[in-house]
């Protein structure tokens, strides 16, 4: 079976650590998230993923020039413009001659969802798309949809003020389309899945969602990226586990941490150095990065090769993006975001 991965996105929430990498290639424990998906497609008998890019796409081909991850055969479609999620799908589904049954997803979510179950429910509705739907307490910032109890979309409802929101079931980002939603799609200019064609499915009947109690998780924003790589340190994504994790806290085996240095649920990437007497919580360091003596950094995110000068505090949620240098002695907090 075939699979489409959208990685077309500018990931602007992720700023100014997209700038220099697509969020896809993020690493979570020290791995591509995006390697994360190509290993839950693995394990459900993808065979073959057309990447749909958009924003730095020479950053995925030059991480996998080889064209395959997870034992996963890649290729690569690079929209010649910005076509939105449904004409993205269109022109990876040309690019990759799709003419059967296949899947969607979208490359920046982190999930174990059970596709063979996703595509079972598919098949016994005799579906012509079906979307994953996952539970949240406020879906005001996604996609709501309302089914009747066998699982017939009733209404696509895009982002509702959360008081007016018909069910708290969001589209999850995974999709089973037949071909036959490709001709539905205009073949060229922007047209959005969520606005235009899950509607029009839904509004002919043939539009299916199945609820799933998976794990899942929306990376985009600094609180939900250092939140996926707790959730991965601490087991709690099954078929994603990582390796290497002691008392809560990943380090890279080329990193150097101070013994006097305190790191609790905290990932420290490969060739990061930490001084004496450094806190690290929650937080996340990316390749190369330097935390200088006496600081103290807690639910942030430092970019690759930025230094944090000595006796500085970082607090939720700060962002320091690649190459930067904060002075010794600085202080911040909040949805910071610093860059060079």
């Amino acid at each position: 079976m075939k699979a489409i991965i959208l990685v077309g996105g500018e990931g602007t929430r992720l700023r100014p650590l997209t700038y220099e990498m697509p969020k896809q290639m993020l690493p979570l424990v020290g791995v591509p998230m995006i390697e994360t998906v190509f290993t839950t497609l693995a394990q459900h008998g993808i065979t073959d993923v057309v990447l749909s890019l958009g924003y730095l796409p020479d950053r995925f081909i030059e991480a996998y020039p080889h064209g395959e991850v997870a034992g996963v055969r890649i290729s690569y479609a690079i929209e010649p413009e910005l076509l939105d999620t449904a004409g993205a799908i269109r022109f990876a589904a040309d690019f990759g001659n799709f003419d059967s049954t296949f899947l969607v997803m979208n490359g920046d979510v982190l999930t174990n969802l059970d596709i063979t179950k996703l595509l079972a429910f598919h098949r016994d509705r005799d579906a012509e798309a079906t979307i994953a739907l996952h539970e949240v307490d406020d879906p005001s910032r996604f996609g709501v949809v309302p089914t009747t109890p066998e699982g017939r979309v009733i209404a696509f409802v895009e982002k509702p003020p959360r008081d007016n929101a018909p069910t708290n079931f969001i589209n999850a980002g995974t999709y089973i389309f037949e071909p036959s939603v490709l001709d539905r799609i205009a073949p060229t200019g922007r047209v959005s899945v969520e606005r235009v064609t899950f509607p029009a499915l839904a509004a002919d009947g043939t539009l299916f969602a199945m609820a799933d109690d998976a794990y899942w998780l929306d990376t985009g924003t600094p609180e939900a990226f250092l939140r996926a790589n707790v959730d991965l340190m601490a087991g709690r994504i099954g078929g994603h586990e990582a390796t290497g994790v002691v008392d809560g806290s990943w380090r890279d085996t080329s990193a150097v941490v101070d013994t006097s240095a305190r790191l609790v649920n905290a990932v420290v990437d490969r060739d990061c150095l930490i001084e004496a007497d450094v806190v690290l919580e929650r937080s996340v360091l990316l390749p190369g990065a330097v935390i200088e003596r006496g600081s103290v950094i807690r639910s942030s995110i430092v970019g690759p090769r930025a230094v944090i000068g000595s006796f500085s505090t970082l607090g939720a949620t700060c962002v320091v993006g690649a190459n930067v240098r904060v002075a010794s002695h600085s202080e911040f907090s909040g949805d910071v975001r610093l860059e060079a």
